[in-house]
């Protein structure tokens, strides 16, 4: 039976409070009819004996103390989903913004989810391919791996989130069992178009489930978005069996909201005034990440924060860090000398990436040169950090070949165009003719078999191709000496 409530004991900035409520459940949805006649929608957020603090979406305004009826609803806030919702733009809270009318809904899922069972969970195996050449050989993404993004204010952030949403597939069953759930939360409204626009201007709308919370929506509805964007994820992948990449921006964004609305129910605050659950709520979503026995479809992660200072020990990265199965680290040198994407290779590292690479996965060879490619770049960064000291040119030939690699591998490697789509093979095929500029006794991270089949045919290319260069010149330079008049010399 439901109950109306007929007046409001309490306003404090977006939350009610009534007294001598019975049988209230934590996270109950709320219906509340203000004297207007106008309907909004509420959660309860806090149950103390008969007390009850309601959390309402749309904000307090024009509430009356007196006259306001509440209906609590007896159930949780649910989602509405079908096989419709792909190629579908919704709301913070799942209501479509998209102009194309509701979701028919074939069911309604509770957007908390239920806990993974960890008997029934899958160790993530194979790849998806982001068409990112740093990302796929380096940091590769495993499928059912959760894989965040740590970035700062003002990076690229949001131009690599969508290359990927963009280029992202999976190698087998032709790809068409796979689609992307984006998250945006608190993004401004040129933001939130840019996303939308990006995604239906490259034609890949239609495999894309996007949820966008603005900045000046209410932020309780920033804090429903993840869970919104992951139910949709959970029903494709263990529904229609579907590969699902979720990818969510900024989870600061949503970690900051969290802190607000903590404030406002006036719970004791923790580190730089996060509340003291900060990491069980982190957990509560990435660990919705994974794939399960007696299901075919899998669902991957890449959350994305930006770093306060570019801090790497705020509360947000440090606990993603620790529930997380690595990191891409976002360089802000690197993106102030115009490389795209500015991935910071060292402190970047993908954990399951060994189970799910190699023969069968992507190439023989991949663990191999990946292993190489990080030993020969640390040999780069210690011969920058000796140069600074005594200067480039007191440097021994080895470190001067690996300054020169250092420089061909930030500048062909990790720098790629917004739009660039590189194959895995591409990709490895580019890390060898990069490795061929050094001596082959410097590999030592690679096996002599393995240097004969990659490391020497990739040396015999770069020398073919430098040979075919300096024709060219020559050949340049003999028809621009025809066209002098006779008797020139060069500077006449």
């Amino acid at each position: 039976m439901l109950i109306d409530y007929i007046g409001v004991k309490e306003i404090n900035g977006s939350l009610i409070v009534l007294d001598d409520v019975e049988g209230a459940s934590f996270e109950e949805m709320v219906e509340i009819r203000l004297e207007d006649g106008s309907i909004r929608q509420g959660r309860v957020v806090q149950i103390d004996g008969k007390r009850v603090v309601i959390q309402v979406f749309e904000g307090t305004r024009g509430i009356s103390l007196n006259n306001t009826r509440t209906r609590l609803k007896g159930h949780p806030m649910e989602l509405a989903l079908s096989p419709e919702i792909l190629g579908r733009v919704f709301d913070g809270s799942g209501r479509p913004i998209d102009g194309l009318g509701d979701i028919y809904p074939v069911r309604r899922e509770n957007i908390n989810g239920s806990p993974i069972n960890p008997v029934s969970r899958i160790y993530p195996r194979n790849y998806i391919n982001t068409g990112v050449s740093s990302i796929d050989t380096l940091m590769t993404l495993i499928r059912g791996q959760k894989l965040p993004i740590f970035s700062g204010s003002g990076m690229k952030h949001n131009e690599l989130a969508v290359q990927i949403a963009r280029q992202a597939r999976i190698s087998d069953d032709g790809g068409d069992n796979f689609c992307i759930v984006f998250a945006a939360m608190g993004a401004k409204n040129d933001v939130a178009e840019y996303f939308r626009r990006s995604f239906d201007e490259s034609g890949v709308l239609q495999r894309v489930v996007m949820f966008l919370n603005l900045s000046n929506d209410p932020i309780i509805e920033r804090i429903l978005t993840p869970r919104c964007a992951l139910t949709a994820a959970e029903y494709l992948a263990f529904e229609l069996d579907m590969h699902v990449l979720v990818i969510m921006t900024d989870m600061t964004s949503y970690a900051e909201a969290l802190r607000e609305f903590s404030s406002s129910k006036g719970e004791i605050p923790g580190r730089k005034g996060y509340p003291g659950y900060l990491y069980s709520d982190l957990a509560s979503l990435y660990e919705r990440a994974g794939m399960i026995e007696g299901h075919k479809g899998s669902v991957t992660q890449i959350p994305i924060l930006t770093m306060p200072n570019d801090d790497v020990t705020h509360p947000v990265p440090d606990l993603t860090g620790y529930i997380t199965e690595g990191q891409i680290v976002l360089d802000r040198t690197m993106d102030n000398s115009g490389i795209y994407p500015p991935v910071s290779v060292l402190p970047s590292l993908s954990r399951l990436m060994k189970d799910g690479i190699g023969k069968g996965f992507t190439r023989e060879d991949h663990a191999d040169l990946s292993n190489q490619l990080f030993a020969a770049y640390a040999q780069v960064m210690d011969a920058r950090s000796l140069a600074s000291v005594i200067g480039e040119e007191e440097l021994s030939p080895v470190d001067k070949q690996y300054m020169e690699f250092g420089r061909l591998f930030e500048q062909k490697f990790i720098s790629q165009g917004a739009t660039e789509n590189r194959t895995i093979e591409q990709s490895l095929d580019l890390g060898w003719e990069l490795l061929s500029t050094l001596p082959r006794e410097q590999l030592d991270r690679v096996d002599d078999a393995t240097l004969d089949k990659y490391y020497e045919p990739a040396k015999k290319r770069a020398a073919a191709n430098s040979a075919a260069k300096a024709i060219q010149t020559d050949s340049g330079n003999d028809a621009e000496k025809a066209d002098w008049p006779a008797g020139a010399d060069k500077e006449g």
